[in-house]
């Protein structure tokens, strides 16, 4: 079991290829282009995160650009995600949806490209893409999202490439463990989007647990996912909730009270199933 203890929000996971990834990320999925991501990111990095997760289908790779600019925090101390989105899956296509992020974020390069969803059958030349790009320096790391083991199977065996990350929908009612359990084995960190469960939070357990750590059930859960090794990307536009999404670093969650929220799984998805997604 992960312990996450240190407070300082760029420490993390080392992934495969050395690279650090911080444990707490601010995900901005839905958050306006213009000011209102501008604002919630510039929050996020002066409350002291050092991870912005966006994605170029989201529309706001601009102000998340504006935002890293206006911080003051030197860019080599970020860590930017952005994701390549179904239309451009392809190997040259790909290549230039790199390309396009890059130029509305403003940025040289990116710390983390991840496929966004693996769809039908352009993923594996859309994996050897972000392979290229690895190599030409326009990337750190590469990783994928919203891919099932059979997916992750598939680029392995076709590359030999083993991605860094997978981002996918994991929290209390769906914590995805045979999942976890093969990203441990191949050294793949699991990243969970929508970790809070898009506001369901009102589980009676979680109610319990808050109430016994002195703490939120949003924070129950964050903390959840740190000590199970999962990278989180809460997303929040108030400043307030962002910081209190911070404040998961100085408790513990016992080992039975781990498992007490692992039983409220449900195989419950609030979002698209990877398996019906088809493009």
């Amino acid at each position: 079991m992960t312990n996450p203890k240190n407070p300082v929000f760029s420490d993390g996971p080392t992934l495969t290829d050395g690279t650090q990834m911080p444990w707490l990320g601010l995900g901005v999925y839905k958050t306006k282009e213009g000011e209102e991501v501008i604002q919630s990111v510039k929050a996020a990095i002066a409350a002291g995160y050092r991870s912005i997760d966006t994605a170029a289908i989201y529309g706001n790779e601009e102000g998340v650009g504006q935002a890293i600019r206006e911080s003051g925090v030197p860019r080599e101390e970020l860590f930017i995600t952005t994701k390549v989105w179904n239309d451009d899956q392809g190997y040259e296509s790909t290549l230039k949806a790199c390309e396009t992020s890059l130029q509305k974020l403003g940025l040289d390069y990116l710390d983390l490209y991840l496929i966004h969803w693996p769809g039908k059958d352009k993923y594996k030349e859309t994996w050897k893409a972000l392979i290229q790009l690895k190599e030409q320096g326009l990337v750190r790391s590469i990783g994928v999202s919203n891919f099932q083991i059979h997916h992750l199977r598939d680029i392995i065996e076709d590359s030999g490439v083993v991605p860094t990350v997978n981002q996918v929908e994991l929290h209390p009612l769906n914590t995805q463990k045979e999942l976890l359990q093969y990203a441990r084995e191949h050294s793949i960190v699991l990243e969970a989007w929508s970790p809070l469960m898009q506001g369901h939070l009102d589980q009676p357990v979680l109610s319990k647990l808050a109430e016994k750590y002195g703490k939120t059930a949003a924070q129950i859960i964050l903390r959840w996912d740190l000590q199970n090794g999962i990278i989180v990307i809460p997303k929040s536009v108030k400043e307030h909730r962002i910081r209190e999404n911070s404040d998961i670093f100085d408790f513990e969650l016992s080992a039975e009270d781990m498992e007490v929220i692992d039983s409220l799984n449900q195989n419950k998805r609030f979002g698209s199933d990877p398996d019906e997604f088809l493009f």
